[in-house]
């Protein structure tokens, strides 16, 4: 009798363990810092004729802190800067896109049932300005203008305070070239829009704030 009793205290301790970790592995923490780094593709459409970037570039830098108002929903601003250079084919430039975006927070884990504990999905978007800087003799050619960042993140908890992210986004210029005569006076200038992959951490700032 003992010796049952014992088998069902370790069952029930066992199932009693494992519910506890997967509440807390699905908890949304009310802030979390992300820091993560990749690459970019700037599309062609943002150069002037004649020059073009390279199809993969790095290094892309995202730094952001986020804050869920609930469970699903939330915000986040975040910082990206982007390095890229020339295509062999073209003249020689090297740019620096910087921006800074106030971002929408959409977590809808809780209904993809399928998805181990572990894993979380969360989508993003919001405007935001963008600053482009050509190097070297080319800084002249720098614009300032509007984006939207949109994209979506896959996060694996490590445990309740941190996980590995990997976010693909799209970075939309609200833009359009200017007319530059001859065409290469232009050389180093971007008004286009960039893909980005990252991969990171996302670290909770705070403790459980939206536990069962």
């Amino acid at each position: 009798m003992e010796h049952n009793f014992k088998q069902y205290l370790f069952f029930f301790s066992l199932v009693f363990i494992t519910f506890k970790s997967e509440a807390q592995f699905k908890d949304t923490a009310k802030w979390k810092a992300l820091f993560a780094v990749g690459v970019n593709y700037p599309t062609t459409d943002g150069f002037v004729k004649g020059s073009y970037a390279q199809s993969v570039n790095f290094p892309t830098v995202n730094l952001g802190i986020q804050h869920m108002l609930t469970r699903q929903y939330g915000v986040k601003l975040d910082y990206g800067f982007n390095r890229f250079k020339n295509h062999k084919d073209t003249p020689d430039f090297k740019i620096n896109y910087s921006r800074v975006n106030v971002q929408f927070v959409y977590d809808p884990t809780e209904y993809l049932t399928f998805l181990p504990m572990r894993l979380r999905t969360v989508a993003h978007a919001g405007p935001g300005l963008a600053f482009v800087k050509p190097l070297g003799v080319l800084r002249d050619n720098k614009q300032t203008y509007l984006n939207i960042n949109a994209g979506l993140e896959l996060h694996y908890a490590i445990n309740e305070k941190v996980a590995i992210f990997t976010d693909i986004a799209y970075l939309y210029g609200v833009t359009s070239l200017d007319d530059y005569n001859p065409a290469l006076s232009g050389l180093g200038a971007f008004n286009g829009s960039v893909f980005n992959l990252t991969f990171g951490l996302a670290v909770s700032l705070s403790g459980c704030q939206f536990c069962d």
